[in-house]
Parts: C-alpha cells; sequence; structure tokens
C-alpha cells in the first residue's frame, strides 16, 4: 500500500483530554497498523500537562491498553507507533509554549500539517491566533474543530469568525463523527447507485420518515458539560440534522465534497421553521427520573449536587420540509439518554397498499413496508416486505420479512468513524464535514425551538430512566395517526 501522500504532522491540542483516548489515539493506532499513514508522520500531542516524552508514551499505551479490544493491541504494533509520538507542553491561554511546537514542525516545513483542536471551543480562537503569530499556518495546514461550534447562531458565528481570521473556509474541517461511520455513508450509495429506489424516494411512496438516536448511558460523569447544552445542542442540531439532510437531499452532480455539501444546504434552507404556536404540539422536551438500567438502579438526572435544571435529556421534534420531493412527508427526529437500550436507526416507512386482496386471508392487515437504516449498536440495512407463509394452508396466509441489504461478511476489522474522518482531513477530503453554510442554517432552525422551551412554551416533562422516552413523545407522534419504530 502507497502511504506516501498521507505524509503529515498531525498535531492534537488537547490530546490527554477523554475524547483524544477514547477516540482519536485508538483511530490512529489502526491508521498506523494497517498502514495507512505514511511511515515517517508525526503524531504530536499539544497539552497543559507537563510531561517528558518517554512518559507520554508510557501513558498512551496504557490508555491504548485500556480503550482498544484486546486483539488489536499488540507490543510489536505499538513499537512502530510510539515513534511517531511526541509531546510539547502549551498553556493554551498563553503563547508560551508554542516556541517549542515551531522547533518540532520546522524541521519539516514542507509537510501537511493537521491541527485537530480536541478542546473546549473556548480555546479554538486563542489556538489559531498563536499559531498564526508563531507562523505555524502554512498553505498546506488545515484545523479540525469539534463540536459543539457555540450554543446558538449568534455564539456559533463567533467562533468561526475567529477561526476564519487565521484559516480559510477550505482549510477548516468541522468534524460530525456520524457521518464517518459506514452505513451513514451507504446511505448515499443505496440512493444514488440503485434505480429501484429512485422513483420510490418521494412523497409519492413515503408516508414518513423516522430518524432515533438512543443512549443507555446517562449524564454522569459530563454532566458539567451536558447541562450546559442538552439533547437539542448535543445531538439534534448536528448530527440527526445531518442524516436527515442524507436522507432528503436531491442527487448531487457529483461526488465532490461542495457539490455534495451544496444539496445538504438546500435541504437545512427549505426544512419549515416552528413558529411560537405550534412548538408545544410538534416538539418534546424531557428529563430522565431515577430508574433501572441494564439490571441496575440508576440515578435520576437531578439527583446529583445540583437539584435544578432546565436542560433537556430527551428532545423529539416533527420536522417538515418544504420542497416537491417531501411535501406532505415529516421526518419525527428523537434523541435520548438513559433509554432503555443504545440505538440508532433511520426507519423509510412507505406508503399503505392503494388495496388489498388479501384482507379475507388473514388475520391481521398488511404490514407496510419500511427500509430501517440501523447505526449502532451494530450496522446494518434492512427491508422489510410482505411474503406468504410456507406450508398447504388452504387460504395464501402473509407475514413480514427481513431482507437484508449488508455487505458481505469478512473477517477484517470493522474501521472506527473517526479512522475514516481523520483519514480523510489527511487526505484533504471535506466531503463528510460541515461547511460554514451548513452549520449556520441548521442552527436558524433550531434557535426559535431552544428559545420557545427557554420560554416554557412546552413544559419539561419526565420519563423513567431505562424507558423508552416520555409518553408525549409518543402522543405527539399518534396525533398524526403513526407510531415510533421501537421493535
Amino acid at each position: 500500500m502507497n502511504t506516501k501522500d498521507n505524509l503529515c504532522d498531525f498535531i492534537l491540542f488537547g490530546g490527554h483530554g477523554d475524547l483524544a483516548f477514547r477516540k482519536l489515539m485508538p483511530a490512529l493506532f489502526h491508521l498506523c497498523k494497517d498502514k495507512y499513514l505514511a511511515s515517517d508522520s508525526r503524531i504530536i500531542t499539544v497539552s497543559r500537562r507537563d510531561m517528558n516524552n518517554f512518559q507520554h508514551i508510557e501513558l498512551v499505551k496504557e490508555k491504548l491498553i485500556e480503550f482498544l479490544p484486546k486483539k488489536s493491541f499488540t507490543e510489536e504494533d505499538f513499537d512502530r507507533f510510539k515513534k511517531k509520538l511526541h509531546i510539547v507542553t502549551i498553556d493554551f491561554c498563553t503563547n508560551e509554549g508554542y516556541d517549542k511546537l515551531k522547533e518540532i514542525l520546522d524541521e519539516h516545513p514542507e509537510r501537511d500539517r493537521v491541527n485537530y483542536l480536541s478542546t473546549s471551543p473556548n480555546y479554538f480562537g486563542g489556538i489559531c491566533k498563536f499559531l498564526s503569530h508563531n507562523k505555524l499556518i502554512t498553505e498546506n495546514s488545515r484545523v479540525v474543530l469539534e463540536k459543539p461550534l457555540g450554543r446558538d447562531l449568534e455564539s456559533s458565528q463567533a467562533i468561526n469568525k475567529t477561526v476564519l481570521k487565521y484559516f480559510e473556509e477550505d482549510q477548516i474541517y468541522r468534524i460530525d463523527h456520524y457521518l464517518g461511520k459506514d452505513t451513514v455513508q451507504n446511505i448515499m450509495a443505496l440512493r444514488f447507485s440503485n434505480r429501484l429506489f429512485v422513483h420510490l424516494w418521494s412523497s409519492n411512496h413515503i408516508d414518513h420518515v423516522q430518524i432515533t438516536v438512543a443512549e443507555s448511558v446517562g449524564a454522569e460523569g459530563r454532566w458539567g458539560y451536558y447541562d450546559e447544552y442538552g439533547a437539542m445542542r448535543d445531538m439534534i442540531q448536528n448530527h440527526l440534522l445531518q442524516l436527515l439532510c442524507l436522507i432528503a437531499m436531491e442527487p448531487p452532480c457529483s461526488l465532490d465534497a461542495n457539490d455534495i455539501r451544496d444539496e445538504k444546504v438546500k435541504v437545512l434552507k427549505t426544512l419549515r421553521p416552528i413558529s411560537p404556536h405550534e412548538i408545544a404540539t410538534k416538539t418534546v422536551r424531557a428529563q430522565y427520573t431515577a430508574g433501572s438500567s441494564m439490571g441496575e438502579s440508576v440515578p435520576g438526572y437531578l439527583d446529583g449536587d445540583i437539584k435544578e435544571s432546565n436542560t433537556e435529556t430527551y428532545a423529539a421534534v416533527r420536522v417538515d420540509i418544504d420542497n416537491w420531493r417531501w411535501n406532505g412527508v415529516p421526518f419525527y427526529i428523537r434523541s435520548g439518554k438513559r433509554m432503555q437500550k443504545r440505538n440508532s436507526e433511520v426507519v423509510i416507512q412507505f406508503k399503505t397498499m392503494p388495496h388489498s386482496i388479501f384482507e379475507k386471508n388473514n388475520h391481521s392487515p398488511l404490514v407496510d413496508n419500511k427500509l430501517v437504516i440501523k447505526l449502532q449498536p451494530e450496522e446494518s440495512i434492512e427491508l422489510r416486505l410482505m411474503n406468504k407463509i410456507p406450508g398447504l394452508s388452504e387460504t395464501m396466509q402473509l407475514q413480514e420479512v427481513n431482507l437484508e441489504l449488508n455487505a458481505p461478511h469478512t473477517h477484517k476489522r470493522k474501521s472506527d468513524a473517526y479512522e475514516r474522518l481523520i483519514l480523510d482531513v489527511i487526505r484533504a477530503n471535506a466531503t463528510l464535514f460541515m461547511r460554514l453554510d451548513e452549520v449556520e442554517a441548521a442552527w436558524r432552525w433550531a434557535d426559535p425551538i431552544l428559545e420557545g422551551w427557554e420560554q416554557n412554551l412546552v413544559p419539561m416533562k419526565r420519563y423513567t430512566a431505562g424507558t423508552d422516552g416520555p409518553t408525549a413523545a409518543v402522543q405527539m407522534i399518534a396525533h398524526d395517526g403513526r407510531s415510533w419504530n421501537d421493535d
């Protein structure tokens, strides 16, 4: 495998944080192990922790053993990986320490540089400023921004405006790790390479769409961060709207990054605004209370040191798209913590048959066809169809069956989403990253909902930890004569 084009210096700011140890270092380790990184590439951790290189390497090893699957880590692989590892101690709030980073980077000034900001967004502007001040930004430099990019449109614009003082838009990679999942990328392949779906993919044949991201874990350990953002800002404004765009977008004229992102922006611009008088009927917000998860008792969201909070741990919204393809097709999106099980999926619900010749033969009505795209915990695509029950019955009895549309099983390890996204940044492929106008369009749609919630136009509901969420969400979709796909 030729990796000479993947030669770079990967500079990881906040490299001793939770995300870096849980996701980023394991992803870089696998890219190195699978020979997707050039042998001379360097991984330079920038941390506020004062530590020498030997201590840093030992810490990285300890964390890789902790977070990698047991069979993935070998001493032989780590011996190759550790040669890439370097550490620089920098106080993100001051210019102190950047001279040490410059000394390392100036050894290979011609290399591509990936600056991955795995820090609080509060540091984004300062880091970019000091990189520029020390002449560490070249035409071959890129910067990766982790979410959250603000709490609303105004704060998001402020963050992006600051970063854009020092980097051009085509150098900025705003990451959404959901877009790195193979099954998410397969949505485009499914839609645009199979004639079977081309004419079915519209309001003529689709009744509605559901997008669910449910987590069984609570906010413990991340309470301080989570309470500032909540389910709408943390999940719906970015992850779920990105999934909605892939489902709803028109065919791009090519696979070029900007052609794809142009079509996603068109979808975001056609999202129907939710007015103040619709917030109570089209949105639900809720917090989990004490309950049981995985057979163990778990506390409620407010059972810790803080007894009051107006932050939602669950959100559900009916989204309407005002264009020709999707007129009259609602998109129901929901996300919550401390749900019954971890489950992320997209359900394309097709319309009911206009007439059934089987009604007299079956004890129950026909089940409408649906396409179920599962993202986690396992990735799969299923087309649910009606089929005859085998046997010699006098009448023809039908049952629902699943047609699996998954890629052939291989014994290769399944790559993590961050591996794909990091490799794309190294390759300067921006397809799976959000452009500025995407981010702003998503906030313009979400802000009125958040403002309505702050004004208590829809009261905060409660749901027991370990359940499927608040009854208000069931009532919201039932009001339209539909129900959630809770298999």
